[in-house]
């Protein structure tokens, strides 16, 4: 069969499809592309000849966010590939690949590159390198791929496909993968067998544990007074919160969850703790704090999650890590399951049958999720005050949210607030990137979430620095006609590292959006109008000033059939209640500024609460 390489790659992402428990669907559900010289004439014309759904995206960046979006919310089980020319169109492709990696979540980036043959070298915006012809701007992807590939002959192409769909369909591996496509190979003929283009299934499968290390597992909880569950995102991809739900009734373990793998459990649940660490709840670090026994299920244990290392403070506290990567399974000289999330607590289940925690530690874990319930309604309460504090734009988030809508957020002081705060009913309606807290993430992930399911309200929240770093697929969610409910919340500047900036003693500097002066950035506000900005890409706008004014405007928002953008004004010194946790940020050793050493006392103090976990 002779094609280019562009239409046997495009011909082969047709064909491909991933199954898990009996359900089939195509991995690829298009390519995101922005053309330039590198691919046009190859990708660009095998996407039009070959039919292959394709989307424009706005910034190549937020094209990779979106595929991510899309990915985590069909549970990795599909994805888009991204294209685009060879020069700064493949280094924009850097931060979203990294954020991929680092979420585990499949994507595939067709980045064009020079000429294989060098007949036209340099060509436009080529890198040249004086030790070596064979390095481009590619090769910056090298370290944030799971796999990366340079397609420099049609008779490589087979060999790095397969060995590209291995790595994107292997929940344990996944991440960002990159084919380097140099442009005059992609518009290069070559005779195929037709056996490439067959329809092909990759299986994604579910990793059963060994019995000995759930019989090792099992005695253990067993044998613990105050064991604790630890729920990551990894439960939510293998469909296993049933599961998690039998297994903490059955035993009436507590369940805390981190920012992957929050909605677990629904937040009103016996036996949810609610959010673990940094940005955690008091109840469910208090727990933590006493904890004998850690069963952690489809987590990485960041530092967000592990406080640093001082979440678990009890002297011999164990754990028992589930995970279908081995790399998360052993951390913490934990007890490894290396299996999928669903099969472990399934056998987990079983070997702890008759089980139960005693009745006082229920109590306990009643007692103190009650407290911190209502320091949740204490703090989302209306205050009848402009600007609105953070805590009651997300109420009125949560409020206006049906029970299967999701919320996006990725970076800044939201994050912390909405892990705390908001009230998760359904397992796909929090999605909170929060392992490469990406700036510019929220708007373009969102668009992924909503094209994975076009039949839930997608809320994006999103502060103003986020919003400046990457606002324009707004213009792409009107391009191709797909709903989202924008909720801009400004507060004149970068909120949270203002408060990281104040706590470790360095006042602010240079947090916040104002104008200069003789003395540096103090003076009034700055004359910007991220409305109007919003307006002019395509979005519907609507202004808030009040509590009751935000509400009406959600209700509006929602029941909109276009993109709609709510701003809001919110004041950057009303905090959420403490998370009674810490966060490792090193303080200067030595300072002029009585804040910053006053700040590094306090460091010395918290980080002597460390633990090694060996």
């Amino acid at each position: 069969m002779r094609l280019t390489v562009g239409q046997a790659l495009v011909r082969f992402l047709a064909a491909q499809h991933s199954e898990r428990d009996g359900e089939r669907r195509p991995f690829f559900a298009g390519c995101f592309g922005i053309f330039g010289h590198g691919n046009v004439a190859g990708l660009g014309q095998a996407l039009l000849e070959e039919g292959f759904p394709y989307f424009m995206a706005r910034n190549e960046q937020a094209m990779v966010h979106t595929a991510a979006g899309y990915a985590r919310m069909t549970d990795r089980l599909a994805t888009f590939a991204c294209t685009t020319s060879i020069g700064p169109g493949a280094t924009n492709l850097v931060t979203g690949a990294a954020l991929a990696t680092v979420n585990r979540l499949p994507v595939l980036l067709l980045p064009g590159d020079v000429f294989a043959t060098r007949t036209a070298n340099p060509v436009l915006q080529e890198l040249e390198d004086a030790r070596s012809h064979d390095v481009s701007v590619n090769d910056t992807l090298r370290p944030v791929s799971r796999y990366w590939d340079r397609i420099n002959r049609p008779e490589q192409l087979p060999s790095a496909l397969l060995a590209a769909m291995r790595v994107l369909t292997d929940p344990a591996e996944t991440g960002a993968v990159t084919l380097a496509l140099p442009q005059d190979v992609q518009a290069e003929a070559h005779d195929w067998p037709e056996e490439l283009f067959a329809p092909r299934v990759w299986r994604v499968p579910r990793p059963l544990p060994e019995t000995d290390a759930v019989t090792e597992a099992a005695a253990l909880l067993a044998a613990a007074e105050r064991p604790l569950v630890v729920a990551g995102g990894g439960v939510i991809y293998a469909r296993a919160t049933d599961e998690l739900r039998a297994f903490a009734e059955r035993t009436g373990i507590p369940v805390a969850e981190t920012q992957a793998g929050k909605g677990a459990l629904p937040w009103d649940h016996p036996q949810s703790a609610g959010a673990i660490g940094a940005t955690g709840t008091p109840a469910a670090n208090a727990l933590a704090r006493e904890a004998d026994v850690v069963l952690g299920i489809g987590t990485r244990y960041s530092d967000f999650t592990t406080a640093s290392r001082t979440a678990f403070a009890r002297e011999g506290v164990r754990f028992v890590n589930l995970n279908v990567a081995r790399l998360d399974a052993v951390k913490l000289a934990g007890v490894p399951l290396v299996a999928d999330a669903r099969e472990g607590l399934r056998a987990l289940a079983a070997a702890l049958a008759g089980h139960t925690v005693a009745d006082a530690y229920r109590e306990e874990i009643a007692a103190l999720t009650t407290r911190w319930n209502a320091a949740v309604d204490a703090a989302c309460a209306p205050r009848g005050r402009v600007p609105v504090a953070q805590a009651e734009v997300i109420a009125a988030v949560n409020d206006a949210s049906g029970p299967r809508d999701v919320v996006v957020c990725a970076a800044g002081s939201m994050p912390g607030d909405l892990h705390k705060l908001w009230r998760a009913r359904d397992p796909k309606g929090y999605h909170v990137e929060y392992g490469y807290s990406c700036m510019g993430y929220e708007i373009a992930g969102g668009l992924g979430v909503k094209l994975a399911a076009p039949d839930r309200e997608v809320f994006v929240m999103v502060g103003d620095g986020s919003y400046l770093m990457m606002a324009q697929e707004i213009a792409t969610a009107v391009a191709e006609g797909i709903k989202l409910v924008v909720v801009l919340v400004d507060n004149q500047g970068y909120a949270s590292i203002g408060n990281l900036s104040e706590s470790v003693g360095a006042q602010r500097f240079g947090t916040r959006y104002r104008a200069r002066t003789d003395t540096g950035l103090d003076g009034g506000p700055l004359p910007v109008d991220l409305a109007a900005n919003a307006a002019s890409l395509g979005a519907d706008v609507i202004r808030a000033a009040t509590a009751d004014e935000l509400r009406t405007a959600l209700r509006r928002a929602r029941a909109a059939t276009r993109t709609t953008v709510v701003r809001v004004e919110t004041d950057p010194l009303l905090p959420a209640p403490d998370s009674e946790a810490w966060w490792d940020v090193p303080v200067a050793e030595v300072a002029a500024l009585d804040s910053t050493r006053q700040a590094r006392a306090r460091y010395e103090k918290d980080r002597r609460a460390r633990r090694h976990h060996l």
